[in-house]
């Protein structure tokens, strides 16, 4: 087995060098995660008896039928083959554990699962080879989240709820419970930059982004966020599709478990606050051929190259079928609305936040030179979503898509008929469902996507996921209707 550099920096020729190395941290088990259609990891663990070269391999088997968008249960029996260069250090366990991501094959054919997600971003960079376009693409998420002390939510027939509470949240400027109220809150919007003791998860955010750090992602900054009730951004240093991808799954993972363990919950839903910003994951990307950027030009718009623009054009002109992929929630489109810097105006530009494409301008360095695409958020299956931006690009530079002209100036104080020829994001989850199943060819192209991996997505968002809400009473229509 040729050698592999590990996502923490070990090297790892072949399985013995894993069994050493795990002897060596006293590592009794291995956890296998792999991630399910939503975007969700799942994982059981073996012992270090079971690893053997058969596992990387071979395989080991487990019941697809009982993950979310995956088999029938007359075809259940499906393989995992862990990735041996994504192995460490599981770093949620008190127990030491090495965890590794696998891909998805099936037994019958031994081919890679259609629709194991990381099968599909690893095809995405194989196409991309293909095109001569350019060698690879990087990556460089912005997840926004929120770190919680409480949320308490109930559902069924006869009532429904959710109270949320943070000890950060200006709500509680008023509450006494029989003990000094120390104060020091952001108000909405307020929450970007102040310093302790208004931010009061300064020291929670630095224990997780030393966990991610040991955990072999490159954390560059770490902030609170605008929003009041413990909004707060990591972000991590770019790299290519599949591996950072990965990175966002351990992120979470890592964030979601560090809350926990310090009486915290953690939430990466879009829009749990109403009246206060909402949580995106900005994504930053580029095309490279080895040391040189496709997207850079001197000469160009916000230094931008003719490629990079016919990506842009690419992104535009595919966001609402993007969107199903990269805003795929019913929650989602509680944040993609006007008055919250909400990327919803479908346009490009310098600077502009309210743009769903931004061209950061912080350093003129041809290494430096990128885009933002601003709509998607952190319910996204990554591999799926980075995946389709890609497929969508690389389509606007194929077919050399236009994205007119820039918008330079504050969408808000436009006058009605320039705003009215700007497009927006769709409202809702159902308008980008069907945006999807008109328009998925290019996701097709190099059998990036299959037609059965789209179909099955979009029936499972709409049986699971929009129906149900869309059948339930709201809070808020008790208080408009409740007296008619």
């Amino acid at each position: 087995m040729a050698i592999q550099p590990g996502i923490q920096g070990e090297t790892f020729r072949d399985y013995r060098d894993l069994l050493e190395w795990a002897q060596e941290k006293g590592c009794q088990f291995v956890d296998l995660k792999f991630v399910d259609l939503l975007g969700q990891w799942q994982h059981f663990s073996i012992s270090m008896a079971g690893v053997d070269e058969d596992l990387f391999t071979e395989g080991i088997g487990f019941d697809g039928s009982s993950i979310r968008g995956f088999q029938k249960i007359h075809e259940s029996d499906m393989l995992l083959v862990p990735d041996l260069s994504t192995a460490i250090l599981d770093p949620a366990l008190e127990v030491p554990t090495i965890s590794m991501v696998c891909d998805i094959k099936d037994p019958i054919t031994g081919q890679s699962y259609s629709r194991d997600p990381r099968c599909v971003a690893r095809k995405a960079e194989g196409y991309l080879k293909t095109t001569g376009i350019a060698e690879m693409s990087y990556w460089g998420p912005e997840l926004e989240f929120f770190i919680f002390n409480s949320i308490r939510f109930e559902q069924n027939g006869h009532a429904g709820h959710y109270a949320i509470d943070s000890d950060e949240g200006i709500w509680n400027s008023g509450n006494g419970h029989g003990a000094p109220n120390l104060a020091y809150r952001p108000r909405p919007k307020e929450g970007y930059f102040p310093v302790p003791p208004t931010d009061k998860l300064q020291d929670l955010r630095s224990r997780m982004a030393m966990k991610m750090m040991e955990s072999g992602i490159d954390v560059e900054v770490h902030h609170h966020e605008v929003a009041t009730g413990g909004q707060v951004e990591f972000d991590m240093r770019f790299d290519t599709l599949t591996r950072m991808a990965d990175k966002v799954m351990l992120y979470k993972y890592i964030v979601k478990n560090m809350a926990i363990k310090h009486g915290f919950t953690a939430t990466f839903m879009p829009k749990p606050l109403f009246g206060d910003n909402g949580s995106g994951m900005h994504v930053h990307q580029s095309l490279w051929n080895d040391s040189s950027n496709v997207f850079y030009d001197s000469n160009g718009y916000g230094l931008l190259s003719a490629d990079a623009r016919y990506y842009i054009g690419g992104l535009l002109a595919h966001a609402p079928a993007l969107l199903a992929l990269c805003a795929p929630t019913t929650n989602s489109y509680r944040r993609l609305v006007p008055g919250y810097e909400a990327p919803i105006n479908l346009v490009y530009s310098q600077r502009n936040r309210s743009a769903c494409i931004r061209i950061p301008v912080y350093s003129s360095k041809p290494k430096a030179k990128r885009i933002e695409f601003r709509c998607p958020d952190a319910t996204a299956n990554p591999y799926l979503a980075f995946a389709a931006m890609l497929m969508a690009g690389l389509d606007g530079i194929k077919n050399k898509i236009d994205p007119g002209e820039p918008m330079d100036r504050d969408v808000y104080e436009l006058g009605p008929e320039e705003k009215a020829r700007i497009k927006s994001t769709p409202g809702s989850l159902g308008e980008v469902l069907e945006a999807l199943e008109r328009d998925h060819a290019f996701l097709l192209v190099g059998d990036v996507f299959t037609p059965d991996l789209i179909e099955n997505w979009i029936s499972y968002k709409r049986k699971h996921e929009l129906e149900p809400v869309a059948l339930r009473p709201h809070p808020y229509e008790f208080y408009l209707y409740h007296d008619v």
